[in-house]
């Protein structure tokens, strides 16, 4: 689906994306599968690992009913388009607590390591956060971005159940129309929120339709799963990992699940796991305001600031602006429609990034009643249809990422999101309908990880992030037995590779040393963003946010 090309308004949990990213993340398992061997029960519950993979990393017998899974020969081939990457298809089952209801296929690549003998670690398994966005992509695009890292370890990416190159959930077309009439909305009166959730519901159906059968079996920790089921295959006797983003509360799941096969993990833009949908939606909108009264300080030291000087004229413009364009939208051809909801959407984006020149620009020329920014960050922040399709598939599956409010609860709500975020509060809003009519029950239940026995987890916080707020990333440090926190005191989503040299050093220390930076390190350094114009490629690929 891609509502943006035919009305110019993006889906309220894509607001939560940013420029080739998208945004966030619950965990007690209700209904799991059978991972170890020692588990009597089809079950397993978070909190209780199971002991025994296979293959090289290790000698213990191979879960029951396993067997063919964990002892396939993976094929690598020279990735399409890519040719410094390997890539390979990995089978799983569908459902592991019923190995015999058939397969699923898992997309990988990797880029082997440049060192050799003594030298190499082993494997650094990416996920660069979504849900709904390919691993692969998003490490295939840099091939160059992580040398230091490849020095030593093979750098792999594997694209989750339902998501990417693995196999997809597809609702079929007829989502798009109802994915288009689900949009945010700057007013979230009684009929609109009534509306959206009526859209939502049509997502469901069609998913239910077209998808049916997967649908159950896309959540968040089917896929750590996945990601030993892929350790054990590539013959490491631990998981090393770095995840941004959604890719954290991934993580996270995997060492709540596996604590003892944990090695150096790295969790980067943290989701706090026990927050229902609903809280993490509130403290987003929050993160979001924060980060937008960030931008008039910077503003306010440049001659071409085009919304004022304070963070009181900055709001007032960029309100007036939005009250406008939704009187009357401006019309780009004959399919895109520019209103309010689309600037404040794109306003969300280029804080995510963070990207002040270019939001400069846009709110400059929008007052003017151009849309030549605009449209650019508009067209580079399309995550395409089968992302956000499964991204609302696996969102739902969580209660920590799926919200399910009823409209009536939804407009209840509104007061207090619009306290605590005037600008940003009324778009978030209209996802709180998202998964209360979807097909599947929501399986894993919002609450702490702590995962003891697990080696140091590293968890990298940055102070105005809007999508997965700081305070999130402290939560779950404090959560984790073996958690430690990094601060960064910067702008934007996420911090490693985003050009801090004190977070990329301390970060490469831990994966490479396993040096963790000492307790309570706060890194000041920023990245000059004063002179990137939009459209400027990272040098290393922006992590995909989570759903918001």
């Amino acid at each position: 689906m891609n509502p943006v090309r035919q009305s110019g308004r993006i889906p309220a949990r894509a607001l939560h994306g940013t420029v080739a990213v998208l945004t966030t993340c619950g965990l007690l398992l209700t209904a799991c599968a059978t991972i170890g061997p020692e588990q009597t029960s089809a079950r397993l519950s978070p909190g209780h690992a199971p002991q025994g993979a296979v293959g090289t990393a290790s000698a213990s017998p191979v879960p029951p009913g396993l067997q063919r899974y964990y002892g396939q020969e993976l094929h690598w081939k020279t990735c399409p388009g890519a040719p410094a990457f390997q890539c390979t298809t990995v089978k799983a089952p569908l459902d592991y607590a019923h190995p015999d209801a058939g397969d699923i296929n898992l997309a990988a690549a990797r880029k082997k390591a440049t060192g050799t003998g003594a030298t190499r670690i082993g494997s650094l398994l990416f996920n660069f956060g979504g849900p709904g966005a390919s691993a692969i992509d998003g490490l295939t695009a840099a091939p160059d971005a992580y040398a230091s890292l490849n020095a030593t370890y093979d750098l792999v990416a594997l694209d989750p159940r339902g998501v990417g190159h693995s196999t997809l959930v597809d609702c079929g077309t007829d989502t798009s129309t109802a994915a288009t009439d689900s949009g945010a909305s700057t007013t979230s009166t009684d009929q609109e929120i009534q509306a959206q959730a009526a859209a939502w519901a049509e997502v469901g159906a069609a998913c239910a339709r077209h998808a049916g059968r997967l649908l159950p079996h896309v959540g968040t920790l089917e896929a750590a799963r996945d990601m030993d089921l892929m350790r054990t295959l590539l013959g490491d006797e631990q998981l090393h990992y770095i995840g941004w983003s959604y890719g954290t509360y991934l993580g996270a799941s995997y060492a709540e699940l596996f604590p003892s096969r944990v090695g150096r993990m790295v969790l980067d833009g943290a989701v706090d796991p026990s927050l229902d949908a609903a809280s993490q939606s509130l403290n987003e909108a929050r993160g979001y305001q924060v980060a937008w009264e960030a931008f008039p300080a910077d503003c306010a030291a440049r001659d071409d600031c085009p919304v004022g000087h304070s963070v009181k004229e900055a709001s007032r413009t960029l309100d007036s602006l939005v009250a406008w364009l939704d009187r009357s939208p401006l019309q780009q051809g004959k399919v895109i429609t520019i209103d309010g909801e689309t600037v404040l959407q794109m306003t969300g984006i280029l804080l995510r990034a963070p990207s002040w020149p270019a939001l400069r620009q846009m709110l400059r020329e929008v007052l003017a009643g151009h849309t030549t920014t605009l449209l650019k960050v508009l067209v580079s922040a399309l995550p395409g249809n089968p992302g956000d399709q499964s991204l609302t598939a696996v969102d739902c599956l969580s209660s920590t990422l799926g919200p399910r409010y009823t409209a009536g609860q939804a407009k209840a709500a509104l007061a207090e999101f619009v306290r605590v975020a005037p600008q940003f509060g009324k778009s978030w809003v209209s996802s709180l309908t998202s998964c209360t009519s979807w097909p599947v029950p929501s399986q894993q239940t919002a609450h702490p990880i702590t995962a003891p026995g697990a080696a140091p987890i590293l968890v990298v916080g940055t102070t105005r992030d809007p999508a997965t707020p700081y305070n999130e990333a402290q939560a779950l440090a404090r959560q984790l037995q073996s958690g430690r926190l990094l601060t960064w005191d910067g702008d934007g989503h996420t911090a490693y590779g985003r050009g801090s040299a004190c977070i990329d050093n301390a970060v490469n220390h831990y994966l490479l040393d396993g040096r963790l930076p000492r307790a309570g390190m706060i890194c000041t350094d920023a990245p000059d963003n004063a002179n990137k114009p939009v459209g400027t490629a990272p040098e290393a690929p922006t992590p995909v946010g989570m759903r918001r």
